[in-house]
């Protein structure tokens, strides 16, 4: 009987090459996708932070993460705690959830810092509530005795019991940028390109809503929609500047953190833009300057303080106008 030819063999060795080829492809391919959704590298980035320190550090991220970021800051903050205990929860929850709320995550984790239900982490319609996981977070890592002494990885392991501690050392640089802009102690570094979300514009009162939500109703229940008075509001197309301008006093922090009423200011300055996207926010001023939603090189722009009292007035209250 005739031996088969070496043509039909090379040609079935050549299929099998290039199907295994083809395979390594595409799983390189899945790989890659995962890292990306795990860490936030989808999408447009949309936000900017840089240091403001000149030294050229800067992180990019989504207007889904500045939301979140600014929500894990506002928590910390309110309960009084240092800039470093902000740092290291937004290190936790890059690396956990890349800052997103996730609603899967190994074995029944869920959420920014994929905290477990059977754990006694709370449940999971608690889990997914961005400001209780921020809460849960610094509620464990405030009774780390030294925590904020300790390197950034060893702190968020002792909260976190991870099964790769040192994982969070490498987000230490982004967070640290993001936690000085955040908390208010960087002023104007904070950017987004504030174009609007899918969501129907929440106007002034959304905003106020927002605010109260994360920041708690006792820090901003002063907080006032500034319509002119005897004025009624007008239909949202044609509603004037002031009827969609939200005015949020500033005062000194008087919590154990001892923040300025400057770093307050800068603090809700930066939330504002940080929320710009899904609140359909249009512009932020504060301490004489003004941001104006355009795109990813949006700048913190001096503008001339409103009435008397020069840039000194400009810094008792921060200005939020929402879009029409």
């Amino acid at each position: 009987m005739p031996e088969p030819s070496p043509a039909p063999r090379r040609r079935r060795r050549g299929r099998l090459l290039r199907s295994m080829a083809a395979f390594v492809v595409l799983c390189a391919v899945a790989g890659y996708l995962v890292v990306q959704y795990v860490t936030g590298g989808t999408g447009k980035p949309g936000c900017t932070v840089v240091s403001g320190t000149d030294d050229g550090g800067a992180y990019e991220f989504t207007p889904e993460q500045a939301v979140n970021a600014a929500t894990i800051t506002a928590v910390g903050t309110g309960r009084g705690l240092p800039e470093r205990a902000v740092a290291i929860a937004l290190a936790t929850s890059i690396q956990e959830s890349g800052l997103r709320n996730i609603t899967h995550g190994d074995r029944d984790s869920l959420g920014l810092f994929q905290q477990r239900p059977s754990q006694g982490w709370g449940t999971q319609k608690q889990i997914m509530d961005p400001a209780y996981a921020a809460g849960k977070f610094y509620e464990h890592l405030v009774k780390v005795a030294g925590y904020t002494k300790m390197p950034l990885t060893e702190a968020a392991q002792r909260v976190q019991r991870s099964g790769y501690p040192e994982a969070y050392a490498k987000h230490e640089p982004d967070a640290t940028l993001l936690a000085a802009a955040l908390t208010g102690s960087s002023p104007a570094t904070l950017t987004c390109d504030g174009r609007p979300a899918a969501t129907q514009a929440a106007g002034p009162a959304g905003v106020r809503d927002a605010l109260v939500k994360d920041f708690g109703r006792d820090a901003l229940d002063t907080a006032a929609e500034d319509v002119a008075e005897g004025a009624s509001p007008s239909p949202a197309a044609e509603a004037t500047a002031a009827e969609r301008t939200l005015t949020v006093p500033v005062t000194a922090d008087d919590s154990a953190a001892k923040r300025t009423a400057r770093q307050r200011g800068w603090q809700l300055a930066h939330w504002a833009v940080a929320n710009a996207a899904t609140l359909h926010i249009e512009s932020v001023r504060y301490a004489g300057r003004q941001w104006t939603a355009g795109n990813t090189q949006s700048e913190w722009r001096a503008v001339a303080a409103d009435g008397a009292g020069g840039a000194e007035k400009a810094t008792g209250s921060v200005r939020i106008v929402t879009a029409q």
